[in-house]
């Protein structure tokens, strides 16, 4: 009885799964491939207690190889060379289904490790992460894979494995159950979407209810009470983990400090140290951007000081670094022009590269225009000099605005200045 409730009740096919239909309801992508048999390369993305780990061990099931976990956590590079020494073996004669949990926390060098076994078929790599995979995940292994995002899972949902939680632990206890009404409510909307921090709670509920006569009274008060203390380290308002990153980011943005700090503080509490730091990051570069560039490698300064010092010391540089984002100026002209030029390359607008500016040296029998005529800033007075850089079809195309700061609008008045004196040489 020691192995954990959530464990112990881990659902054995993929209709017993708790929530996520989007992925495994009739005709969905996830479903229809773990039922065809063959198993690609697959990354789970979302937040614990969601089912990633209870999806991956009904694949495992389902194949013929040999399963081996790790954790990204405890791991080492020669955990890793243990397994791939298998392949092949009377161990694992048909390859091998590695589960790694936790990937966000390999570095570059040890995915790479994974690369080549993974390439030649020879290890099936299902890897789970709390974390954005395409910030967290080495570019050759997220390019093998399939990425599936599992998502929050919604309280009534979670009800039906509460309630099977309870009547587990009567049957396995020998016990009668009185169970108040709104007992299972409670818990499954006090957890914040997690199915494994709701049958945590079922069984504290359950072992701190008292017994009379074969029979346990669970009260709504010791659910209250006993729900409220294991879910307050990081959804203690029964928001979610994406609303507190987004109330985060969008404190700053909004110039809130003190709102910023308080979901800073959330996230410290809950230990999620690289929430904290990436949505930093994000708002500095996204949000504050070029009317004070110099915040970004501040920022990313406090942010390596935090994750070396680690808690509960990173608290300091990361507030540091919070309150100065959210008091700066504000500025979001260089996302909005990257996302116009992405916009334009997307939908194929792009044509050839201006003669003036291809990498050539010499001119074919072909060319119809000899001669590169490249202008070279530098020989004209304050380095500019007239010329077409985008290709023919856009050469027109606008796509950054001078934000209205101080900072940018100098650059502006220098440019307006300088651009307003034409092809004059040094």
């Amino acid at each position: 009885m020691n192995k954990p409730l959530a464990d112990r009740i881990r659902p054995q096919s993929l209709d017993d799964v708790v929530g996520q239909r989007h992925l495994l309801g009739d005709g969905a992508a996830l479903k229809c491939l773990i039922e065809s048999g063959e198993i690609p390369n697959l990354i789970f993305y979302g937040p614990s207690g969601v089912g990633k780990t209870t999806v991956a061990s009904i694949i495992a099931n389902k194949t013929q190889k040999a399963l081996r976990r790790l954790n990204g956590t405890t791991a080492s590079t020669q955990d890793i060379k243990d397994i791939v020494a298998e392949i092949g073996s009377f161990t694992a004669p048909n390859g091998i289904l590695l589960y790694l949990d936790e990937i966000q926390y390999f570095n570059k060098r040890q995915q790479q490790t994974l690369l080549e076994y993974i390439e030649n078929g020879k290890i099936t790599l299902i890897a789970s992460t709390t974390e954005n995979p395409y910030f967290y995940i080495y570019p050759a292994i997220l390019s093998r894979s399939t990425v599936f995002e599992f998502k929050p899972i919604e309280s009534d949902e979670i009800v039906p494995a509460v309630e099977r939680g309870f009547n587990i632990l009567a049957d396995e206890y020998k016990v009668e159950l009185d169970i108040e009404n709104g007992v299972f409510e409670r818990i499954a909307h006090g957890c914040g979407g997690d199915v494994r921090k709701s049958l945590n709670s079922v069984e504290n509920c359950f072992f701190a209810s008292k017994t009379d006569n074969g029979t346990k009274h669970i009260t709504l008060k010791t659910a209250e009470e006993l729900t409220q203390k294991s879910a307050a380290r990081y959804d203690r308002d029964g928001d979610e983990h994406y609303d507190i990153v987004s109330a985060y980011q969008k404190s700053m943005r909004g110039s809130d400090p003190d709102a910023a700090l308080h979901y800073l503080a959330r996230l410290i509490e809950a230990g999620d140290l690289p929430s904290a730091c990436r949505r930093l990051m994000v708002c500095a570069c996204e949000d504050v951007g070029l009317a004070y560039p110099q915040i970004i490698p501040i920022v990313k300064s406090a942010v390596d000081i935090a994750m070396m010092v680690g808690l509960p010391e990173a608290r300091i540089p990361l507030a540091d670094a919070v309150i100065l984002v959210a008091t700066a100026p504000k500025s979001n002209s260089g996302e909005v022009a990257i996302d116009e030029a992405l916009g334009d390359v997307r939908s194929g607008k792009c044509g050839p590269i201006p003669r003036q500016l291809q990498n050539k040296h010499f001119d074919g029998e072909d060319a119809e225009v000899k001669g590169q005529n490249y202008l070279y800033p530098h020989s004209y007075k304050n380095a500019w000099v007239e010329q077409q850089y985008l290709p023919d079809n856009i050469k027109d195309r606008h796509y950054y605005n001078y934000g209205q700061n101080k900072n940018e609008q100098a650059f502006k008045a220098y440019w307006d200045k300088v651009k307003g004196v034409k092809n004059e040489k040094n």
